[in-house]
C-alpha cells in the first residue's frame, strides 16, 4: 500500500475512536464526501491497514477483576532433536482464553502474558493448573494490576 495521507489518518483516528461511527459522521469530521470515505476505507482494509472491527468489553462488567502481567522464562532446548520449547508455548498460549495478550521479548525472560480472570483463586488456579504444568516453562513472575493509568487501543496515527 502506498503511504497514508492526512485524510487517511484522520480517517483512522475517527475509526479508532468509534468504530461504528457511520460514513456520514466520518466524511464531516474528515471534510470529504460520505463515498469517498467509504472508498478510502475499503482500501485500508484491503490493504490491511484496518485489521479487524471489535466490541471493547469492560472486564469489570463481565466479572473479570483482576488483571495480572506474567513474565514467563523457559527452558532452552539443544539439539535438533529435540522439541522447540519456543513453538510449544507459542501454540499452547493461542488455547489459554485468560490470556489476552502474549508477547516474546529480548531479554531475561522470554514472554509477557497479560492475563484477565475473575480473582485471585481463579489466577491461582491457572497458574497451578496451567501455566506451571506446562513442560517448557522454567520461570514466572507476576506483576498484578492495581490501577490501569492509561489503556486504549488506539495507535497514534
Amino acid at each position: 500500500m502506498q503511504a497514508l495521507d492526512k485524510l487517511d489518518r484522520h480517517i483512522l483516528r475517527s475509526l479508532q475512536a468509534d468504530g461504528r461511527a457511520t460514513y456520514d459522521q466520518i466524511a464531516e469530521a474528515v471534510g470529504l464526501s460520505p463515498s469517498a470515505v467509504l472508498r478510502r476505507v475499503k482500501r485500508l482494509e484491503e490493504a490491511g491497514v484496518i485489521d479487524r472491527y471489535v466490541a471493547l468489553v469492560k472486564p469489570e462488567a463481565v466479572g473479570l477483576g483482576l488483571t495480572a502481567w506474567v513474565n514467563v522464562r523457559l527452558e532452552k532446548h539443544s539439539g535438533a532433536a529435540k522439541r522447540n520449547p519456543m513453538d510449544e508455548f507459542r501454540a499452547s498460549v493461542m488455547g489459554w482464553p485468560e490470556v489476552v495478550e502474549c508477547a516474546a521479548l529480548t531479554g531475561e525472560m522470554d514472554f509477557l502474558l497479560r492475563l484477565v480472570v475473575a480473582d485471585m483463586a481463579a489466577y491461582s488456579r491457572f497458574m497451578m493448573d496451567v501455566l506451571l504444568r506446562h513442560p517448557s516453562v522454567q520461570d514466572c513472575k507476576t506483576s498484578f494490576v492495581m490501577d490501569r493509568v492509561k489503556s486504549t487501543t488506539a495507535l497514534p496515527v
